[in-house]
């Protein structure tokens, strides 16, 4: 009835194994949970015990390849026709996590929603959280409006059929861009993406640094997508305000401009007091300058 799929990379996912097997048993279905390892280097002894586990495997490949491929190979491997996909570094918020989702395996798509604790971190973590707090921890209220655009796959139940039919790009192998290509393809295709109140905490928080660099490639997935024509400027706000620019004929102007205040936008978004606004200009300014190479 219910496959239950995680992917991982580096991240010790004991913790969060059992305590799935432990809300899954109680609902006593047919499933397994099926932890596919991205040729990690870490935590592989302590991820090698989730095997004890009755329904439950965790494997490693012997190359890495990528997020998109994963969440397709883990796809294929499942035997039940619901599929549950969560992220290595997430964790239920609660206790019914599991069943709740089972009561919603009539509908094909559905995001239960992303969560992050409130206690604030060290300031080298802080942009991390700051933006997933405000950008990604949306209210339900808010998530219905645009379905298609407020998913994450961090946390979706979504039919075997339709990933096989609509898989995930892998064309992307780099980090960024993933999950908003895929809702892209499935609002495209008439798919409904149903949004439910049954979050995940998001538990791994990158350095500030780390996660402007991932930031980085992101954005040259987002050039590369636009390039081709898999996202489209409805779609993706730093190609609309680019489609701006260049219409109103300020792109030179814009790209001068964050070319001299670039270091010291760095320096805030890495500093005690990040702020998002400057965080947009730096993606906007990045991806003009990636667009100009």
């Amino acid at each position: 009835m219910l496959s239950i799929l995680i992917p991982v990379y580096n991240y010790n996912i004991f913790t969060l194994v059992a305590t799935l097997h432990q809300q899954v048993l109680k609902c006593n279905i047919p499933f397994e949970i099926i932890c596919l390892d991205d040729a990690s280097q870490e935590f592989l002894i302590e991820n090698e015990r989730i095997n004890q586990f009755e329904n439950t495997s965790y494997s490693i490949l012997e190359k890495n390849i990528g997020r998109s491929a994963i969440r397709n190979l883990l796809a294929k491997k499942a035997v039940y026709e619901n599929l549950l996909f969560l992220d290595a570094d997430v964790m239920p918020v609660n206790k019914n996590f599991i069943s709740k989702y089972i009561s919603e395996i009539k509908n094909k798509v559905v995001f239960g929603g992303l969560l992050y604790e409130d206690k604030k971190p060290d300031h080298k973590h802080l942009l991390r959280w700051i933006y997933g707090r405000e950008r990604e921890a949306l209210p339900l209220s808010q998530r219905i409006q645009n379905p298609a655009e407020t998913a994450l796959v961090s946390n979706l139940l979504i039919k075997k059929e339709i990933v096989l039919h609509f898989p995930f790009d892998e064309t992307l192998t780099k980090y960024g861009y993933e999950d908003l290509l895929f809702f892209s393809v499935l609002k495209s295709n008439q798919i409904e993406i149903t949004h439910l109140e049954n979050p995940v905490f998001h538990l791994n928080l990158e350095t500030s640094t780390l996660f402007l660099n991932k930031t980085k490639t992101a954005l040259e997935n987002l050039v590369f997508l636009n390039a081709k024509n898999k996202i489209s400027v409805n779609e993706s706000r730093i190609i609309a305000s680019f489609e701006v620019l260049k219409t109103v004929r300020l792109l030179s102007v814009f790209s001068f401009i964050f070319r001299r205040l670039q270091s010291k936008i760095e320096r805030n978004l890495l500093s005690k007091q990040p702020s998002l606004f400057l965080f947009d200009i730096y993606k906007l300014g990045y991806f003009v300058f990636l667009k100009s190479k």
